[in-house]
């Protein structure tokens, strides 16, 4: 019997698979893929849940995605010609179509396909991290997000940063006897528009987004420390940006760099119309998995809401664009 696409992706979208609790989802494909004679791996990222690495001939292309998402949980259900719940475009629905495009292939007899499902993308990227130490063949690797269902010529990163604000505290009702913290954080931050950050021609501008910001302890207490957790999209080499922010902040608070993700340019093919994203993906941390691509069905945009959904009829094409995207990729 062929696979049917909806019903498959609405059996994964059944089950929940939070980042940190993707164990279900993860014995749910890895069963489905053994029961269909595929050489599959388990790989513990940490204990009771991991990559999913599935192989045939190998030497090939690797479709691959995600099988974390992020909070709440909501459960699937079709309305409008549309499949919704937690997973639908990032990324349970494109695992869906990966599974099917790549049955589809190996019982036409291209058995040059593997498939990588990991955990975490959504939380630090640990699957990914981890599978790049996979003993991976393949020359090419399609990566699935949700791209309107066109290639993604480029990828912006991103980079985390903490500006920080000191002061000293004080009872509120003596203010001459403290600092605020707050206020100059107040000064600082409708700055970050002015700044002149480094742009592309292919990804556009660098952006930076105030994400968070905590400061003081109690409305009597003057704050004796402020603090931005900020994220910057960037569209290359991340020193320019710093320099910038360095600049920005200098004398008036401390920076803090965290977590950091490469801007990417992505191989296209051509008959597909391609362009750039703006999101990070985990492709930056699978570099021993072949030259990159980046398609799926799907919009970023609804990603991450509680109005979550892919088109169905998009969700059946993708299989074909898949399989299309990796017979263009080997050699006949």
């Amino acid at each position: 019997m062929p696979v049917d696409v909806v019903p498959l992706a609405a059996e994964l979208l059944a089950i929940p698979s939070t980042t940190r609790d993707e164990g279900r989802a993860v014995e749910f494909v890895a069963r489905w893929l053994v029961a269909r004679g595929w050489n599959v791996n388990v790989q513990e990222v940490t204990p009771g849940r991991g990559n999913v690495w599935a192989s045939r001939k190998g030497g090939g292309v690797t479709l691959s995605t995600h099988l974390d998402t992020v909070p709440p949980y909501f459960p699937p259900r079709s309305e409008g010609g549309k499949l919704f719940g937690r997973g639908s475009c990032d990324a349970k629905g494109i695992a869906a179509a990966m599974l099917t495009a790549a049955d589809r292939l190996v019982k036409s007899g291209e058995e040059r396909v593997d498939l990588l499902f990991v955990v975490g993308e959504e939380r630090g990227s640990d699957g990914a991290r981890l599978a790049n130490q996979l003993p991976a063949t393949s020359k090419f690797l399609i990566n699935g997000e949700p791209t309107e269902s066109m290639l993604a010529s480029g990828s912006k990163g991103a980079l985390r940063f903490i500006a920080r604000t000191r002061g000293r505290e004080a009872h509120s009702a003596y203010p001459q006897l403290g600092q605020s913290a707050i206020e100059p954080m107040l000064a600082l931050l409708p700055e970050l528009k002015t700044l002149k950050l480094p742009s592309d021609e292919v990804l556009g501008e660098t952006t930076v987004n105030i994400g968070l910001i905590r400061g003081g302890t109690e409305a009597n207490i003057i704050p004796g420390i402020c603090e931005a957790e900020m994220m910057i999209r960037l569209v290359g080499d991340p020193a320019p940006a710093k320099t910038v922010i360095d600049k920005w902040a200098e004398g008036r608070a401390e920076i803090e760099y965290g977590a950091y993700t490469p801007a990417m340019h992505f191989h296209t093919v051509p008959g597909f119309e391609a362009k750039p994203v703006a999101f990070a993906t985990d492709v930056p941390l699978l570099t021993n998995w072949g030259t990159p691509l980046l398609f799926g069905p799907g919009s970023i945009h609804v990603a991450h809401t509680t109005d979550e959904f892919v088109a169905i009829d998009e969700l059946r094409e993708s299989v074909e664009h898949y399989e299309r995207l990796v017979r263009s990729l080997l050699p006949s």
